[in-house]
């Protein structure tokens, strides 16, 4: 970047202060647009001679040198405001930070409750049933009144509770859309102990067939008894109700009819079975075996939508994509100023302005910046493929390739 004097700035230059680094500044941002006086007299008042700036993102070019007029230096206080405000933003993504390490603690907490719920569910079933009944009973409570959903990096977790994941992403995303779709909360409930339970039957199926990006015909048909082992496992549940055992039975069907086991199609399809094949499409396609194979949430909404709607009720994938918004949790997003971000939660009520982790490499990653756009002068330019974007900065936003989701409550 080419570097100017700071008594030529004025509000629309966009600058650069990433070679001071975050923390020796009072601004949000270490690379931002001018938008007041206010600024540009902290800026002086830092006793900056020049600073770096960007022609092609200012909307304004710098003074030039004839009309730089001497006026009142209220640099002192306006940097004292400044430096105020910053400390309550880096106050407020404290907050932030808290709550995502809170929610990263119940996630694990959750997951390992579900590894132990699916491993009991031959040998104790009506322990197991009992125990998902609670489960999901927390779960549906706490979505009913939350008012966003988070991504949970894994980047830390300490085991490996294997379908037990999976499970519970199929779970949540499966009960967001029953939220969408208005289902009772005694649905809702049902949903998500199916979800829970949907792919119970994989435990019997090797991982070397489980794992292959490609099959042979009896690979296939060892695959697919996965859904008939799943009804098997369960059969010990004497009180599971009928549309839980559906999910397991169904969630592979088809709304054209090209599923399995037995070619259901339409309205012929179980209600719950039809959510939570949408749900788990969309996570094996996010987090498949193969991490290298994984698609963005945009990507995979949107492979969905083009590519394989003819699999899903319309309707119920319309609410999906409704449900995930605009910029899906986990989305890879370049903002208008260069920067790099990963989106973190989505509001309901301002889809265009989600919750951003941005990526600063002068920052340890704990210690991250999470940026509502709610607060700042930015905006998302444009969902980009990790794949384009440098290896430094996806390790960054997302060491583990990985995201699952949880819901906040109120």
């Amino acid at each position: 970047m080419p570097r100017i004097p700071v008594d030529r700035l004025q509000p629309g230059v966009f600058v650069s202060l990433a070679e001071i680094g975050w923390l020796n500044h009072p601004f949000l941002l270490s690379q931002f647009r001018i938008t007041s006086e206010a600024q540009v007299h902290a800026l002086r008042e830092m006793g900056l001679a020049e600073v770096d700036w960007n022609p092609d993102r200012s909307v304004a070019e710098p003074l030039p040198e004839a009309e730089v007029e001497e006026e009142t230096d209220f640099g002192g206080m306006a940097l004292a405001g400044m430096l105020d405000a910053k400390r309550e933003r880096v106050a407020r993504v404290q907050e932030r930070r808290e709550m995502l390490a809170r929610r990263e603690r119940e996630f694990e907490q959750e997951a390992a409750t579900a590894s132990e719920i699916l491993r009991d569910v031959r040998s104790r079933p009506t322990e197991a049933h009992n125990n998902a009944q609670a489960m999901v009973g927390r779960i549906v409570d706490t979505l009913l009144g939350s008012e966003s959903i988070a991504i949970h990096l894994v980047n830390m977790k300490k085991k490996d509770h294997g379908l037990a994941f999976h499970a519970l992403n199929v779970m949540v995303l499966s009960l967001l859309l029953g939220g969408r779709l208005k289902l009772s909360a005694e649905e809702m409930k049902l949903l998500g102990q199916g979800a829970l339970f949907h792919d119970v039957g994989k435990e019997e199926i090797p991982p070397r067939v489980l794992r292959a990006a490609t099959r042979t015909p009896p690979e296939e048909d060892f695959y697919r008894a996965h859904v008939g082992y799943g009804i098997k496992a369960v059969a010990g549940m004497k009180n599971l109700a009928t549309s839980t055992r559906n999910v397991i039975a169904c969630h592979h069907e088809a709304w054209d009819g090209s599923g399995f086991p037995n070619h259901l199609a339409g309205e012929k399809i179980p209600k719950l079975a039809r959510i939570v094949a949408i749900a788990n499409r969309y996570d094996n396609l996010c987090n498949p075996f193969d991490l290298k194979q994984a698609k963005t949430p945009a990507e995979a909404l949107g492979q969905m939508f083009r590519q394989e709607s003819k699999s899903f009720a319309p309707d119920f994938l319309q609410a999906f994509v409704k449900t995930l918004g605009v910029f899906p949790p986990g989305s890879f997003v370049q903002l208008d100023n260069g920067a790099i971000g990963l989106v973190v939660e989505g509001k309901p009520d301002d889809l265009m302005r989600p919750l951003i982790m941005l990526y600063d490499p002068d920052i340890p990653r704990a210690e991250a910046i999470l940026l509502d756009l709610a607060d700042a002068d930015l905006k998302i330019e444009a969902v980009v493929s990790p794949a384009n974007l440098p290896l430094e900065s996806v390790e960054y936003l997302a060491p583990r390739g990985r995201i699952d989701y949880y819901v906040e409550g109120r």
